[in-house]
C-alpha cells in the first residue's frame, strides 16, 4: 500500500472540516459504500495494475450513467440482521409454533420480526445484486470482470442458489426461513459479509463516479516504472475545493526530480503545492483529479509539510519539528522508499543564515534521489543561486507578482525561473497598519506633553 501520516492528510484537507475531500467524493447511498470510500482514502493503491483497474471500473460505470443498482432501505435490515450471531437466535421449526399458538395472547416477539426482516432484505439484496452482474454495465465493464467473476462464483454455491429464486413478496414458511437463517447468518456468515462488501463497492464506484461527472475531473493513467525511473505529468492542475481556480502545468522525473518553487507571499505556492499532492494522493486511490490530464508512475509513499505546528508537547520548537520531519523522510528515502515530498518554506522557523544553508544541503540531497520526486518552496532565492551551480537534477519555477500602482496582483500561473518579488512591506502599508501606528505614537506623545 501506498503510505503516509496523519500531517500529510491535514495538510492536503483529504478529511478535513466539512468533510473536506472524501466529504466532495462522498455520493454514496448507504453506510457502507461510504466506509469502503473512506478505506480507498486512508489506503492508497501502489501499483500501476490495481490503479487501473479501479479507475476503470468507475471510468466506465460513470460513462454508461450506470444507476444504483440496490435499494438502499434494505441495508439497514440486512446488516442488523447479520450483527446478531448469538446461538440462542437461531431460528427452529418449534420456535414457529409455540408463537403460533400464543400469537392471539401475547405481542408478536420483536426479536423474531427483526430476524425474519433480515432474512427477507438480505435475499432480496441479494437477488438484486446477480441481476446487477448480469446486466450490461457489469458485463461490458472489463475492469471490473474479476469482481463480477467473484461475485458469480459466491452466488453460484449451493446454499445461496435457493435464494436468488425466491419469492420474497410473501411470507416465507418456516421451514425455508429456518434454512435460510442457517445459511446467511451462520454456515455462511462469511460470504454473505463479503457479497455485501462487493455491493457496497460498488456504491463507492458509483460515487466517486457521479463526483468527477459533476466537476468535470478526469482520470490518471499510472504507468509501470523502468527500473528507478519515476515520472509525474498534470495538465491544468487546480486545488478541487478553490473556487475559480487557475490551473497549471507541471512535469516532475529522474531528469529533474526537484522542483524549486519561489513567489512572493500571498502568490499561490501553498495551494499550487495542495493542489499537485492532492492530485497524486487521489491519482493513488484510482479517483478522478482536478486536471485535464494526468500521467504518473506510481510511488510508495508521500509526505508533506504545508501547516506544520509546533509541538509543544515535547517541548519542541517550530524549527525543531521542521527537522524532525526531514528526517523521517530522509530515514523512508535511506530505506530505499520512493516517496513524494512537499516541503512548503522549509526550515522557516530559524534564521535566514541557518535556513539558507541548511535548504541547500537538504535540496542538494534530494536531488540525488532519483526514483523520489519533491517540491520544495523557499522565500530564500539565494538557495537556488548555489544549486544552480552544484546540480543539474532540479528545476526553477515561480509564481510572479505584477504591480498595478502600488497594488500586487497575482497571476498564479507557474513560469520558469527563481523570482526575487516580496511585496510583505507594500501590503503592510496598503493596509494603512504603519500610517495608524504613526498617529497612535503621535496622539501618545501629544497627551504625554499635557501640562
Amino acid at each position: 500500500m501506498f503510505f503516509t501520516d496523519s500531517q500529510t492528510l491535514v495538510d492536503l484537507g483529504i478529511f478535513g472540516k466539512g468533510g473536506g475531500i472524501f466529504g466532495m467524493y462522498d455520493r454514496s447511498f448507504t453506510r457502507g459504500g461510504g466506509a469502503v470510500l473512506e478505506e480507498w482514502l486512508r489506503y492508497p493503491l501502489d501499483n500501476a495494475d490495481s490503479i487501473n483497474r479501479r479507475t476503470g471500473i468507475i471510468r466506465y460505470f460513470g460513462a454508461a450513467g450506470t444507476s444504483f443498482p440496490f435499494n438502499r432501505e434494505l441495508f439497514d435490515g440486512a446488516e442488523q440482521y447479520l450483527s446478531e450471531r448469538d446461538e440462542r437466535t437461531r431460528l427452529t421449526a418449534q420456535q414457529q409454533s409455540l408463537g403460533q399458538k400464543l400469537s392471539g395472547l401475547v405481542a408478536a416477539d420483536t426479536g423474531y420480526k427483526t430476524i425474519v426482516k433480515g432474512i427477507s432484505s438480505l435475499t432480496r439484496l441479494l437477488q438484486q445484486l446477480n441481476a446487477f452482474i448480469q446486466g450490461e454495465a457489469a458485463l461490458h465493464n472489463k475492469d471490473y470482470s474479476e469482481e463480477r467473476k467473484n461475485i458469480e462464483a459466491l452466488l453460484s454455491e449451493a446454499a445461496f442458489v435457493p435464494l436468488l429464486s425466491e419469492n420474497t413478496q410473501g411470507k416465507l414458511p418456516q421451514d425455508k426461513l429456518v434454512a435460510y437463517d442457517n445459511i446467511l447468518r451462520f454456515r455462511h456468515y462469511k460470504e454473505s459479509k463479503r457479497l455485501l462488501h462487493y455491493m457496497y463497492c460498488v456504491d463507492a464506484y458509483l460515487s466517486v463516479g457521479q463526483t468527477a461527472k459533476e466537476h468535470g475531473w478526469n482520470f490518471a493513467a499510472a504507468k509501470y516504472a523502468e527500473g528507478n525511473a519515476t515520472s509525474l505529468q498534470l495538465k491544468d492542475v487546480k486545488h478541487p475545493a478553490v473556487a475559480n481556480a487557475k490551473g497549471n502545468d507541471i512535469t516532475i522525473d529522474e531528469e529533474h526530480n526537484v522542483v524549486f518553487l519561489t513567489g512572493a507571499n500571498m502568490a499561490g505556492k501553498s495551494t499550487f503545492m495542495k493542489s499537485v499532492g492532492i492530485a497524486v494522493y487521489l491519482a493513488h486511490c484510482g479517483f478522478a483529479v482536478a486536471a485535464k490530464e494526468m500521467t504518473f508512475t506510481p510511488l510508495e509513499g508521500m509526505f508533506s509539510t504545508i501547516n506544520l505546528p509546533d509541538n509543544l508537547g515535547m517541548g519542541a520548537s517550530h524549527f525543531y519539528a521542521e527537522v524532525l520531519r526531514v528526517k523521517k523522510v530522509a530515514q523512508e528515502l535511506h530505506a530505499g522508499k520512493r516517496l513524494f515530498v512537499l516541503f512548503d518554506e522549509l526550515f522557516r522557523g530559524t534564521n535566514v543564515k541557518d535556513a539558507g544553508e541548511a535548504t541547500v544541503a537538504v535540496v542538494e540531497g534530494f536531488a540525488k534521489k532519483t526514483g523520489s520526486l519533491f517540491i520544495i518552496s523557499t522565500h530564500i532565492i539565494e538557495a537556488g543561486d548555489i544549486l544552480q551551480q552544484q546540480t543539474n537534477h532540479i528545476q526553477y519555477q515561480y509564481l510572479p507578482t505584477k504591480m498595478e500602482g502600488h497594488n500586487p496582483v497575482y497571476t498564479y500561473k507557474l513560469e520558469e525561473g527563481i523570482t526575487a518579488d516580496r511585496h510583505g512591506m507594500v501590503i503592510i502599508r496598503n493596509e494603512g497598519i504603519i500610517e495608524m501606528l504613526e498617529k497612535n505614537a503621535a496622539g501618545q506623545l501629544t497627551m504625554d506633553n499635557r501640562p
